[in-house]
């Protein structure tokens, strides 16, 4: 990377990288704050209305955002590699969180909820609970990941 406008070819990809990426964490940020933590108190038909709800309103946001912030990160790995190692690899760490993030949603969290939203109260399968705290121990993780890698990112940039 060489030229004067190289520097700022970095820090752009920087922004909008940390941008995207802190939509991403948000959305799973969000769920978590708002429902996860008290989702074991949750009636039956409480549950499977605010998980179809969720599904319904998330699912798509999601399946363009999250592989959007991984590709927002490959221009900051591209440029910082050689010049900048520090951001290079805050970058590489960010995104590797980032597609642990990924394969839990798509290997974990995904095949949970695409039951879920099939049962009906008198359908809940005698597992129903179980099935919703795994959903909720692999939330957490998506969570922890996917803010640790937007940290990574926001500390390459700065530092």
């Amino acid at each position: 990377m060489e030229g004067t406008d190289a520097p700022m070819i970095l820090k752009i990809a920087e922004i909008v990288s940390i941008v995207i990426t802190a939509l991403a964490a948000g959305m799973f940020f969000g769920p978590w704050l708002a429902l996860t933590i008290s989702i074991r108190t949750f009636a039956p038909d409480v549950f499977l209305e605010i998980v179809g709800r969720l599904n319904t309103n998330m699912a798509r946001i999601m399946t363009a955002l999250l592989p959007l912030a991984l590709l927002s990160m490959i221009p900051v790995l591209f440029f910082s590699y050689g010049v900048r190692p520090d951001t290079f690899i805050a970058a590489l760490a960010a995104f590797a969180l980032f597609v642990a993030a990924l394969l839990v949603t798509m290997l974990i969290e995904v095949p949970i909820v695409q039951q879920i939203v099939t049962w009906t109260v008198p359908t809940l399968p005698d597992n129903w609970q179980e099935l919703r705290d795994r959903w909720g121990a692999f939330h957490i993780l998506r969570v922890v990941a996917s803010f640790a890698g937007f940290v990574f990112l926001v500390v390459g940039a700065v530092y």
